[in-house]
């Protein structure tokens, strides 16, 4: 899903999604009469729903088929928004925990972590939905049900969205997602914490430019092997109180109205017992993009058919059309009506708050320490090493050290996508600069812009500000009111535009959702040339330059940093030491309050600077990567290897390239963090920069847990969830959802660092390998081996287990992942490890989509990665064959 207040144009077609809830009325009056069945907290919950649902005129009903539901005052049903996110911390909703992004959570492979980090999602998610009904605020992402994980298989690393996901595993993704799905829903056995929302079902995976109206064409034997089996597993193992649909169309049939997936695979053959919702402005594209039918109400009537219960979006206040043309019953509404009322009673909505556990979950849990702590540890656990040429670790006393790169001191960036504003996020530079010793010198230079054409953006500095007096900084006039109406409340000078109040107000005389800023003056420019302006923002903010409108941002921290409309060719112009009149606004209407002016001056000695930086030092520490203005969902981009979210090489940018073969000239130790939210092509540097680091988008705790690897305070042991390419020549074209080549399962070649790579600071063996010389079809098969640590560091390990069939079936996986367990091991300890390979491991797709077991010889492999020529390892493997019985269909 993209939220429209994002404001990227090619969006328009459906801003109305998510859209903020109407101010909150006064509390609804309460039931009058005797005890109504839906409010009785002695009945079942199926049928409180059914009698409530009974209760609504066809009009309420309809109104309540949409995310953003008004109260129904007589019935005593108080308003509620549906759109809440929770990808990898509260996201969009103010002060959260920040975890890594998604891709980075899958790179720890620790299912006990998962269900840790999850869980302390969603305690923060009920202390924020609680505290903001404490306020009287219904409103967007302040609810409970939340529309994370992301579980579609990153099938391709040039896909956007791939960093929400879990990987290119279908087992990884699946056992991960079980782990977030229960964390997130909770363990009472009568109430949910909050609902989880497996999305996009199921066939879903770019191109983002051509996601509202791409048809992704696949078979059978894909959908099965591929595509659904993570999917089942969140349903049937996890439990997911909800799906989401998708986009595109499947097969030529849209996935929001999809009867096969929806109600063959899902509801019938899954026993799939929640409810469904559109991605937003997805039943919209039936008609406008897919042309699958010819009207709104069409397409509200077939989405509701089949099987979408919930529309993100506005496009179901047709179904009263729809009924009047016969196109859908009343009853039909109803199936999906009690499915929605459904999950509200079982998180407990309509119940006394000190009956429902989870509401007594007090705001301290959000960014607690424990919870920062626990961000920190999953970020250590997530960074890869990829290389290590003796350079790792580095000495904490080092005389210099320079970092240097575009993402070094950007807090920003390392928070990814669908993410929350956490109290403090330590940047790379700030950790390495907490952990040396108190004599070692750190100098910092960015070297290079993020790519051509796409600066970094920095706080603008309060001796770029001046007031109309002459003095440094802004005047700022404080308004009790959003709309700046009247005379300001009271006026201050700011020195930078750089201000975090959370959910309260500057001052106590002020409402905390309802207040608003102006700061005037005039900005000096350093030097002339090209420059743009951005701001950080939380609020609806606005910045002038000479009277000229040249940014609008709303509702959330916008990180696209420039307003849409403002093209390259429109770059402001000024002069150095010239003043120009500023004026930003910034209306705070809900949620937390945040607003930092940024900009991108004119940089020519970008490179120089950090050349001389890397010369006078004893190391060099490069981080590079890319960010989510470059990779993600549906961006409006298209610049050299990036287009509209999309990535059409995997290499890094020219700019970052030149810098990282000039600086490795110099000849210096040089380490090479890449933050990014997906694989990169690492060629030339494998052959050239002594360490790699792959470090995804790490969240708030970034520098702590860098420095923790880079200095030696912890031994890496993350593992790679995605194959990293040599180029994107090794691979089919993007817009193919058929699997030939794509992901390690079926990629013939050799990879530059294959799925489930991870390097170490020391060394693990395998061996006393035991298991079953046969097994029986349809049988659970138990492998055990013995894991040693054989170097001199204490760390973690990741045991994996691949199997193979030795006479190899065309389309099926050349290997696959069965099994796997992260563990702990003290320098010299042994343990034994015992995998169980679920019964399905030895099962191939045939072409009508049915699992079949086949006689013959597997390959067995336990070890610290796939059994395959690397480019290097910290573990071998253990290596069995078992022969599966005669034939027998699943």
């Amino acid at each position: 899903m993209r939220h429209p207040l994002s404001l990227a144009p090619a969006l328009l077609c459906f801003t109305f999604a998510c859209a903020r809830s109407a101010p909150p009325s006064a509390a609804p009056p309460p039931v009058t009469g005797s005890t109504p069945t839906y409010l009785n907290e002695a009945a079942p919950f199926e049928a409180r729903a059914r009698d409530l649902v009974a209760r609504l005129t066809v009009e309420e009903k309809v109104r309540q088929m949409m995310h953003d539901a008004p109260a129904i005052e007589r019935l005593g049903i108080p308003a509620y928004n549906w759109c809440s996110e929770a990808l990898h911390g509260v996201a969009r909703a103010g002060l959260a925990t920040v975890f890594p992004q998604a891709i980075g959570l899958a790179a720890t492979w620790d299912e006990a972590l998962l269900l840790q980090v999850a869980s302390a999602i969603s305690d923060e998610a009920r202390a924020k939905h609680h505290a903001a009904l404490a306020r009287g605020s219904r409103q967007v992402y302040q609810g409970l049900t939340l529309w994370s994980p992301n579980i579609n298989l990153f099938r391709d690393p040039r896909w956007g969205r791939g960093q929400e996901t879990y990987g290119e595993d279908p087992l990884l993704t699946g056992k991960l997602a079980v782990q977030f799905v229960r964390g997130l829903q909770g363990d009472d056995p009568r109430y949910l914490k909050t609902v989880a929302t497996l999305k996009h079902f199921a066939v879903h995976s770019g191109p983002e430019p051509l996601r509202h109206e791409f048809d992704a064409r696949v078979d059978l034997r894909d959908l099965y092997q591929t595509y659904l089996p993570q999917f089942e597993l969140g349903v049937r193992a996890g439990g997911a109180a909800s799906v989401m649909c998708a986009y595109n169309r499947v097969n030529g049939e849209a996935a929001c109205a999809h009867d096969q997936l929806l109600n063959g695979i899902l509801r019938r053959d899954w026993g799939f017992q929640g409810y469904v919702v559109s991605d937003c402005g997805a039943i919209a594209d039936f008609h406008s993009k897919h042309h699958v039918t010819d009207s709104a109400a069409q397409s509200a009537a077939l989405a509701v058919r089949r099987g979408t219960d919930l529309e993100c979006g506005t496009i179901y206040e047709n179904l009263l059309d729809s009924l009047k043309q016969g196109l859908i019953s009343e009853a039909e509404l109803d199936r999906s009506l009690e499915r929605l009322f459904l999950a509200r009673l079982r998180l407990g909505m309509f119940d006394d708050p000190s009956h429902v556990p989870y509401a007594q979950i007090p705001a301290s849990v959000v960014d607690s320490p424990e919870h920062r702590a626990l961000a920190q540890r999953a970020a250590q656990e997530s960074l890869v090493l990829l290389k290590n040429a003796g350079a790792l670790p580095l000495r904490r006393d080092l005389t210099t050290i320079a970092v240097l790169g575009p993402n070094a001191d950007q807090w920003l960036m390392q928070l990814g996508n669908y993410n929350g504003v956490p109290a403090h996020a330590v940047t790379p530079l700030e950790g390495i600069r907490k952990a040396v010793s108190p004599h070692t010198r750190v100098v910092y230079a960015q070297g290079s812009e993020l790519a051509d054409g796409v600066p970094v953006f920095t706080p603008v500095p309060s001796s770029a500000l001046r007031t109309a007096a002459g003095t440094p900084g802004l005047e700022a006039a404080f308004f009790a009111s959003s709309e700046l109406a009247g005379q300001p409340l009271y006026s201050e000078v700011s020195p930078t535009i750089d201000v975090a109040w959370g959910d309260g107000a500057p001052r106590a005389d002020l409402a905390g959702d309802n207040f608003g800023v102006r700061w005037t003056g005039r900005l000096v420019p350093h030097s002339s040339g090209p420059h743009r302006l951005g701001v950080h923002s939380t609020c609806n903010t606005s910045v002038r330059l000479d009277g000229k409108l040249v940014l609008e941002t709303k509702y959330r921290l916008h990180d696209e940093l420039a307003d849409p409309r403002l093209k390259k060719s429109e770059l402001l112009q000024l002069k150095a030491g010239q003043a120009y009149e500023v004026e930003i606004t910034a209306r705070e209407t809900y949620g937390d309050a945040r607003v930092q002016l940024v900009w991108a001056e004119p940089r020519p000695q970008l490179k120089a600077e950090a050349l001389a930086a890397a010369a006078g030092a004893d190391a060099v520490v490069m981080v590079m990567g890319l960010s989510s203005n470059l990779e993600g969902e549906q961006l409006d981009l298209d610049i050299e290897g990036f287009r509209g979210g999309d990535r059409t090489r995997l290499e890094l940018p020219a700019p970052q390239q030149e810098l990282i073969r000039e600086v490795v000239a110099l000849g210096k130790p040089v380490v090479l963090v890449v933050m990014t939210g997906s694989a990169v092509a690492l060629g030339w540097e494998q052959s050239h920069v002594p360490a790699i680091l792959a470090a995804w988008y790490p969240g708030q705790a970034a520098g702590d847990a860098l420095a923790a690897v880079l200095f030696g305070a912890a031994s890496p042991a993350g593992r790679l969830p995605v194959t990293f390419y040599r180029s994107a020549s090794d691979l089919p074209p993007f817009d193919d959802y058929h699997l030939t080549t794509q992901t390690y399962r079926f990629f013939p070649g050799r990879a530059l660092y294959p799925f489930g790579y991870g390097l170490s600071y020391t060394r693990f063996h395998y061996d006393q390998l035991e298991l079953p010389a046969r097994l029986e079809p349809g049988q659970e098969l138990v492998v055990r081996a013995r894991v040693s640590n054989v170097g001199e560091r204490a760390s973690d390990e990741v045991a994996q287990v691949y199997v193979a069939r030795l006479e190899h079936e065309p389309g099926s996986p050349l290997r696959a992942l069965a099994a796997f367990q992260r563990l702990h091991l003290d320098a010299g300890a042994s343990t034994s490890v015992e995998l169980r390979i679920p019964p399905e491991s030895f099962a191939t797709v045939s072409d009508q989509g049915k699992r079949e077991f086949h006689p013959g010889l597997y390959q067995i492999s336990v070890g610290g990665g796939q059994p395959l020529p690397a480019v290097s390892a910290s573990s071998d493997f253990a290596l069995g064959r078992i022969e599966l019985g005669n034939f027998q269909p699943l």
